[in-house]
């Protein structure tokens, strides 16, 4: 028989799953209603996947000109904040990919285990070479001999 400690512990992580869950939902019908408000502004010409699109490719263009901007003074901070970003996402790819381990949870789709799969492999990547570039221009500063 478990201890009251560990079945309130239990209880305390479905409800801040609830709530995590229902804060998702909330956004995804938030950017639902954008891309389709943005579609009606067109006159139903324009499919709200394209506005979605179009964003993440913007996103991508700032990311880079935003990163390749930084002086080289900077990098090693900049990929201590990336590593830290990486590091949550690892967490939420390894609740996207562990579903079926907390079975009051539910069992989610089988694609959001592939592409959480997929984030964990790519953000630990990104962890990994962060932690070697940092260390190789943490060692520039090093004196020789």
């Amino acid at each position: 028989m478990a201890n009251p400690t560990s079945e309130q512990a239990l209880e305390q992580a479905r409800s801040v799953a609830a709530a995590a869950r229902q804060a998702a939902d909330l956004a995804a019908q938030h950017a639902d209603s954008l891309a389709a408000g943005a579609s009606a502004a067109t006159g139903g010409f324009v499919d709200p996947t394209v506005f979605r699109l179009a964003i993440f490719v913007l996103a991508v263009f700032v990311g880079y000109y935003v990163v390749w901007s930084v002086t080289p003074a900077l990098h090693t901070p900049l990929m201590s904040v990336t590593n830290a970003i990486s590091s949550v996402i690892v967490v939420g790819a390894l609740l996207a990919v562990g579903v079926e381990a907390a079975p009051a949870l539910g069992d989610g789709p089988v694609w959001a285990k592939i592409f959480g799969f997929l984030a964990l492999v790519l953000a630990s990547v990104n962890i990994f070479g962060g932690f070697l570039v940092t260390e190789r221009m943490l060692s520039m500063y090093k004196k020789k001999g």
